[in-house]
């Protein structure tokens, strides 16, 4: 802008080479205006301490002007390359240099924006986190609702419970707790199918029994199917223990081997108990017995494991039988019963000594020692040394004891046992159930 001789202010035209102003009345201020901009050789004064930045209200520069006379050009070599348009009236502080001849480095305090503080930069995120991302999954019901402590099931704090209208609520005991905590071990998912074998050298121990009431706990907790095979040559008596439904036995079973396709063709040819264990006898003929051989055993396997989650088979007290071979080779688990007898411990671990020297170690290092307690009172036996024994040898030992429904050798009712004896086979069958295979199907956590 500069002032006309009627006083009047006028903007200033650019020109690309724009003449000396010689006018006297022309202030110091307007004439540095006028004149494109020189890069003062001296100090910057914005770089001197203590220096303010301008304010946002024009100022003028701090480089002092001759008070008089005119103003030299800068030289054409320092004009612009092409006409720059007149500056805002609006001064801020510069932050970019002016092009020249020789670009300068602009001052420290205007060379970059104040860093930002860490917490408002963006978060990158990794490749390897991305795969942990907030899903649906996420909204587990233990989550979103609050937990409440369960009613108690049982005894006396349940009758608290439904008398105070559901108000007292103590919880189960630790003995309830426990139960509960086994019978989920039991119930847990199986893929495919689990064959158990039971076995001892002696008779007379409680095998057969071992094997019904084992196999009638697994039927009356899990909701899959439970089958008890008599392989015993000499005459089993496993089909004893549950109501007899068919006259069928195994031998019939492998003359239609062809015709089974379903799982109702199968049990036409077994008797099932109230607690819904399924059994498949074996012939009372001695003779025809014996000649169960392996490949009948291997046959009569290769059907069932389509039909039956569990199998367990009821071994002969003959480990040169036949079809013992077969039967530890599709053994998963081995259970060795034991009575609490002195020859019943030393022929239990006879087998297991027979076992190992037979290439069996590892099914041995995985098997579950059973010790019966056949008669009502152990005599001199210290049964407490008898298991300790066997828990040297195997994996898991329970012990079961006396009960005079299970001294009956009739049909075996669940619910006519001690209670002690109904816990100590929820245990046995625990025990068991701790060396069932994953399932491939398991939820994992992957948080």
């Amino acid at each position: 802008m500069s002032e006309n001789n009627a006083g009047v202010w006028e903007p200033v035209r650019p020109a690309s080479n724009p003449p000396a102003d010689t006018t006297v009345g022309s202030t110091p201020h307007n004439a540095a205006r006028q004149a494109p901009y020189v890069q003062p050789q001296g100090p910057n004064p914005f770089a001197q301490p203590g220096h303010q930045a301008p304010a946002a209200t024009p100022a003028r520069p701090q480089t002092q002007a001759p008070a008089a006379g005119p103003i030299q050009a800068p030289p054409p070599t320092l004009a612009p390359a092409s006409p720059q348009p007149a500056p805002a009236p609006t001064f801020t502080a510069p932050a970019q240099q002016l092009p020249s001849h020789t670009q300068q480095p602009a001052p420290a305090a205007y060379t970059s924006a104040p860093e930002q503080h860490p917490a408002s930069r963006p978060q990158t995120v990794r490749p390897e986190q991305q795969q942990y991302a907030v899903s649906a999954r996420d909204l587990s019901t233990s989550l979103l609702l609050k937990q409440v402590k369960p009613a108690p099931t049982t005894g006396w704090r349940r009758m608290l419970y439904q008398v105070s209208g559901r108000y007292i609520n103590l919880g189960n005991s630790a003995k309830e707790q426990r139960r509960i905590e086994l019978t989920k071990q039991v119930n847990q998912p199986l893929q495919g199918c689990y064959k158990i074998a039971l076995l001892s050298l002696k008779g007379g121990v409680g095998k057969t029994t071992t094997t019904a009431t084992l196999g009638s706990t697994f039927a009356s907790l899990r909701g899959d199917r439970v089958i008890a095979v008599d392989a015993n040559p000499d005459r089993g008596t496993l089909s004893q223990k549950i109501p007899l439904e068919t006259p069928a036995t195994v031998r019939n079973l492998l003359r239609d081997e062809h015709s089974i396709e379903k799982y109702s063709d199968v049990r036409s040819y077994t008797s099932q108990s109230r607690h819904r264990l399924e059994v498949l006898a074996s012939d009372s003929d001695p003779a025809v017995s014996e000649a169960f051989s392996a490949d009948d055993y291997a046959r009569t396997v290769a059907m069932l494991e389509k039909f039956y989650s569990i199998v367990l088979t009821d071994c002969g007290t003959g480990l040169m039988h036949s079809a013992m071979q077969t039967i530890l080779e599709e053994a998963d688990a081995l259970v060795v019963v034991s009575s609490g007898s002195v020859d019943g411990a030393r022929s239990a671990s006879a087998t297991l000594d027979w076992l190992d020297a037979h290439g069996y170690r590892e099914l041995v290092a995985r098997s579950v020692a059973v010790v019966n307690a056949v008669r009502p009172r152990s005599g001199k036996v210290d049964l407490p040394k008898v298991v300790e024994h066997f828990e040297q040898r195997c994996r898991l030992v329970r012990l079961i004891p006396f009960d005079p429904h299970l001294e009956e050798g009739a049909e075996i009712e669940l619910d006519r046992l001690r209670p002690k004896t109904r816990n100590a086979l929820l245990e046995l069958a625990a025990a068991v159930a701790s060396d069932f295979p994953a399932s491939t199907f398991a939820l994992q956590d992957h948080r």
